[in-house]
């Protein structure tokens, strides 16, 4: 973690001043994620970079806490949210692997271009689904590097990076092993969409509502 927090302390700046690579993409992920959501929601999102999406999903929702490993990212997205006088968000300095999940007490959980970069995607999957509530939604965006050959080769490529530090190491498995460890941990696909090939897989997946595994 710690390698990792300096990576992204030190891109955040760049990071920020981005632009979105696929705006229509975006826009749709944000509409499908709302008509998911409800005014009183209490949600998690980890690995939530500058803020971006947790601001734009606040009005929609009674609360996000949004965790991340990079005090600079965080510091951009308390600056945003000040900014855009947002007040129902909490930006904190945490991992997911921090988080006490005895009991179920979110809502919702978002996990976007951040599975790819974990050591423990199953794991965290798990936990995800231990912290909802029944019924409960994890939304996420991934890229699934295996199914690319043209992925594979830029994995190639950071990872080379990755031994210096320069770059996050990626991890890559395929569409269909994402899919399995999602309904492995318990949880049903709501909505699954892929806007183009070598583009993130957009997943909403659900906790069902009646009696669950522990």
């Amino acid at each position: 973690m710690p390698s990792a927090s300096k990576f992204w302390d030190r891109i955040a700046e760049r990071y920020a001043r981005q632009p979105i690579a696929d705006e229509a993409a975006y826009q749709k992920k944000l509409q499908l994620t709302r008509e998911h959501f409800t005014p009183d929601m209490r949600v998690l999102e980890f690995g939530c970079g500058t803020g971006s999406t947790a601001l734009v999903l606040a009005p929609h929702v009674a609360h996000i806490h949004a965790i991340d490993i990079s005090p600079k990212m965080l510091d951009i997205a308390r600056q945003k949210a000040a900014a855009n006088h947002i007040d129902n968000v909490t930006f904190e300095l945490a991992s997911i692997d921090a988080l006490d999940a005895t009991e179920p007490r979110f809502n919702a959980v978002m996990g976007h271009s951040i599975l790819h970069l974990l050591d423990n995607k199953d794991e965290t999957i798990a936990k995800v689904y231990r912290l909802l509530t029944p019924g409960g939604v994890f939304v996420s965006s991934t890229m699934c590097i295996a199914d690319s050959f043209k992925m594979r080769m830029i994995k190639a490529v950071v990872s080379v990076g990755a031994l210096f530090g320069l770059l996050p190491q990626l991890r890559a498995f395929t569409q269909k092993a994402l899919l399995n460890s999602f309904t492995t941990a318990g949880f049903e696909i709501a909505h699954q969409w892929q806007p183009k090939p070598n583009s993130a897989v957009f997943i909403i997946a659900r906790k069902p509502a009646g009696p669950t595994r522990p």
